[in-house]
């Protein structure tokens, strides 16, 4: 017999910008198809609920604190996040790729994440080339 695969958690980020061809009324449409769709799959256990963020932000590094942004390239803006949870990458991706929003203008970026704690060590996204 078949069991499952466990689920991984996936880290979403929505990233870019609404098409600005686009009337607000198919935007404030896609929006709410969106939230109905959000709660369907949480409901359903296949997502975990983010949050919107703020145009406000900080960027703190060794070089102190940067409070005057933005700090991104338009094209790099996240406005939001959530989870997925999935057995594989692709299947996250699947997911996301029924996301009412997309044909507007936005895009998703899919991360696994890691269940380990960090570790010099290990080869991460924070290891230079």
């Amino acid at each position: 017999m078949n069991q499952p695969s466990p689920l991984s958690e996936y880290l979403v980020l929505s990233r870019g910008k609404w098409d600005k061809d686009a009337s607000k009324a198919d935007i404030e449409a896609a929006i709410g198809k969106f939230y109905d769709w959000i709660s369907l799959n949480a409901e359903a256990g296949r997502l975990k609920t983010g949050q919107r963020l703020s145009t406000d932000g900080a960027v703190v590094s060794k070089s102190g604190i940067i409070m005057d942004g933005p700090f991104g390239e338009t094209k790099e803006v996240v406005g939001g996040y959530w989870t997925i949870l999935a057995p594989s990458l692709r299947e996250a991706a699947a997911l996301a790729a029924e996301n009412p929003c997309l044909p507007f203008g936005l895009q998703m970026e899919i991360r696994p994440i890691e269940p380990t704690c960090a570790s010099a060590y290990d080869v991460t996204n924070e290891t230079p080339a």
